[in-house]
């Protein structure tokens, strides 16, 4: 699934360790997130949308493939 984790966070100026412990995750969760290794549960897409003050929809969005 693609994202925009990376820009959102970067826009905010933090590390993904400072992203990971904002959201109770480890660095190597967000890491994975980002590079598409990684679909987060819903309760962590809530929670990375809650703190992007944006709808999960805005931050993740589904491959075109499938």
């Amino acid at each position: 699934m693609n994202n925009d984790v990376r820009a959102r966070r970067e826009e905010r100026g933090l590390s993904q360790a400072g992203l990971a412990e904002e959201v109770g995750v480890t660095r190597q969760t967000i890491n994975s997130i980002e590079r598409g290794r990684y679909d987060p549960s819903l309760e962590l897409a809530f929670a990375l949308a809650d703190f992007f003050d944006c709808r999960i929809e805005d931050l993740f969005h589904p491959d075109a493939e499938g």
